[in-house]
């Protein structure tokens, strides 16, 4: 498999579109047209991890931290982040990011979390908005058939797998032709009747510019009447989760139990000892700022990573429990990556891929 084969399925799953505007996420490193003999999936890009790569064999990383994030002033051959790009480079290794999109994809790292929490009836904590446009025109009923297929042809009115995906409803339409007009139906100076369908369809906001050519040229009348209308919908993607235990448990088993279940050597709890948590709400990595939307939703509790000292007081204080488990504890990507590759693959993926087996969480624990 080349590595635009690879790029093409992480794009169809996790957009790189629908990564923040900030990220930096697809191919940061590496030859689309090369083949692809292995996977190493990575919490972060080190170089531990680069040797891990070589010594498997494998010229593929796959990581959700991006390696090129900040910016890189130099490459140097034996310092910092350069050291770590020469040698990906020198042995001819891709690197491949899936950042906030797969932070934002419905089976992605906050999804993994709670699956390793066992939390279910999973929910999208905040989810995107769709943009699209809804597009309604008035056509005789005659033409109805002929001016579909037109616009169909041109890969407009397309959702999804389906094509085709038109609504109509039948009207009256009048009209008088007056002065120089040249109508395709009626006699000037007279008001023309006619059988009129109200056709309805979607379409991206990339496509508006397309439909409206579209509709000028196949449309029978000499200024055709038609309706172009901005919408928004809630996206099946979105950021964090918000789900339940199986059963309620007080701070102090729940503290535990998060903490033995991610294998973290060290968490800390911000609120009120006493309570009782049942609902939790997660986003994985750094997610302080919706801690009061996941209270609004009836959160328990919060669970986050890189909790500040004046964000965890002002959240103790209107009365919210947050959890902060640390950043690492994003690594159970690096399984999940593997399961979702072999799921988008049907299982049947021919080549590699493996988890990397090295902590890369920069903090030492006393």
């Amino acid at each position: 498999m080349k590595l635009n084969q690879l790029l093409t399925t992480l794009n169809e799953h996790v957009p790189f579109n629908t990564a923040e505007s900030w990220d930096n996420v697809g191919l940061l490193i590496g030859d689309e047209e090369s083949e692809v003999t292995g996977i190493v999936t990575a919490l972060d890009c080190t170089e531990v991890v680069v040797d891990e790569a070589i010594e498997l064999g494998y010229n593929t990383i796959i990581s959700h931290h991006p390696l090129i994030f900040k910016g890189v002033q130099n490459i140097i051959q034996q310092e910092g982040y350069g050291a770590i790009i020469r040698k990906l480079i020198q042995h001819d290794i891709n690197l491949i990011a899936l950042h906030t999109n797969l932070d934002v994809y419905p089976q992605g790292v906050n999804a993994m979390l709670a699956e390793r929490l066992q939390l279910g009836d999973v929910d999208i904590l905040n989810p995107q908005t769709t943009e699209y446009y809804k597009v309604q025109v008035f056509i005789p009923e005659t033409d109805v058939e002929t001016f579909k297929n037109q616009l169909s042809q041109h890969g407009l009115a397309q959702e999804g797998n389906y094509e085709a995906c038109y609504f109509q409803s039948l009207g009256k339409g009048q009209f008088k032709p007056v002065g120089d007009a040249n109508p395709t139906l009626g006699e000037v100076g007279e008001v023309e009747h006619v059988d009129e369908m109200k056709v309805e369809f979607m379409i991206a906001p990339n496509e508006r510019q397309l439909a409206q050519r579209m509709i000028e040229k196949y449309h029978p009348y000499e200024t055709p009447v038609y309706d172009i209308m901005h919408m928004t919908k809630l996206s099946e993607r979105g950021l964090g989760v918000i789900c339940q235990l199986d059963h309620s448990m007080d701070v102090p088993t729940f503290v535990n139990y998060v903490k033995s279940q991610l294998d973290m050597p060290s968490v800390r709890f911000i609120g009120d000892t006493q309570s009782q948590i049942e609902t939790v709400a997660i986003i994985g990595g750094a997610g302080v700022g919706f801690e009061s939307h996941a209270h609004h939703l009836g959160a328990d509790i919060f669970i986050t990573g890189d909790i500040k000292h004046h964000d965890a007081l002002d959240a103790k204080i209107a009365g919210m429990n947050m959890l902060d488990i640390n950043h690492y504890s994003e690594y159970v990507m690096k399984e999940g990556l593997v399961n979702l590759l072999n799921r988008w693959y049907d299982h049947q993926l021919e080549i590699p891929v493996k988890a990397s087996e090295h902590n890369t969480d920069p903090y030492t624990y006393y």
